[in-house]
């Protein structure tokens, strides 16, 4: 999501308290200070264990339902919905073995667990033109050169269409005021620029739901019609992150994307 300059998934509550080992407490939450326990649970079939934490990840394993497992810390990744309501949290419970908290009883709908200090990206970026060039990395205030707050979505977007796409893109392009991400696609038709519902390599994703919408720059589209954004502000604060997404109305979907003329 984002704030911009103005300058000119719902799950069921779990009830029991969870196993966790050593819990402590981040500004008044109760998070865990090391790792926790859960029970799998599937309704049956076996879970499977993936290599990190994503669908677009290699299947290394399956744990039979009713399983306990250890949680050794937790990272975002591929919304799932499964026994527990829809969750973007994976469980790593062993070196490059993740599974999906939307099938595993832990006693709580939020993180049991540390993050995991790969957490930053659902998939690792490959090397070459997809990396973190965005230039106000680090920073978390003030205004960018496009007129939009650094370390935003808004604000990284604007590069990459800017540095990438070679458009002198800003937020008063074309007359139109561009604004919070979930007004982009909007802006853009207004802007006469087209809006497509499906992506091309270069396109700027869009999802308008939220409080303030968010927005990112497709890098790859992958034979199965999912693909690969890079984005700022999402999976970290004021961070840069490279991951899987598809099509739709959730908070990890885009539902809009924005074909800027290169």
């Amino acid at each position: 999501m984002s704030r911009i300059a103005t300058l000119t998934g719902n799950r069921p509550t779990r009830v029991a308290v969870a196993a966790v080992l050593g819990l402590g407490s981040v500004a008044g939450l109760g998070l865990a200070a090391d790792a926790a326990t859960g029970r799998v649970r599937t309704g049956g079939e076996n879970l499977v264990v993936r290599s990190g934490p994503g669908t677009s990840y290699a299947k290394v394993g399956r744990i039979s339902s009713g399983t306990k497992i250890d949680i050794i810390c937790q990272a975002r990744g591929t919304t799932v919905t499964g026994r527990y309501g829809t969750s973007s949290w994976w469980n790593k419970i062993g070196a490059n073995r993740y599974v999906s908290d939307a099938f595993v009883y832990t006693g709580s709908d939020g993180r049991v667990a540390p993050l995991c200090k790969d957490s930053g990206s659902t998939n690792p970026a490959p090397t070459g033109a997809i990396k973190d060039d965005y230039p106000y990395r680090g920073a978390s205030s003030g205004v960018d050169r496009w007129n939009f707050y650094k370390g935003q979505c808004t604000s990284f977007a604007a590069w990459r269409v800017n540095h990438n796409l070679g458009v002198a893109f800003h937020n008063h392009y074309k007359n139109v005021h561009w604004g919070n991400a979930q007004n982009w696609d909007n802006a853009a038709r207004a802007a006469g620029i087209p809006v497509y519902g499906t992506p091309r390599v270069g396109d700027i994703a869009v999802r308008s739901s939220g409080s303030y919408g968010h927005v990112a720059y497709v890098a790859k589209v992958n034979a199965d019609g999912s693909f690969m954004v890079e984005e700022y502000n999402h999976v970290r604060p004021d961070a840069y992150s490279y991951r899987r997404s598809t099509r739709g109305e959730g908070s990890e979907q885009f539902s809009a994307f924005i074909r800027f003329k290169r």
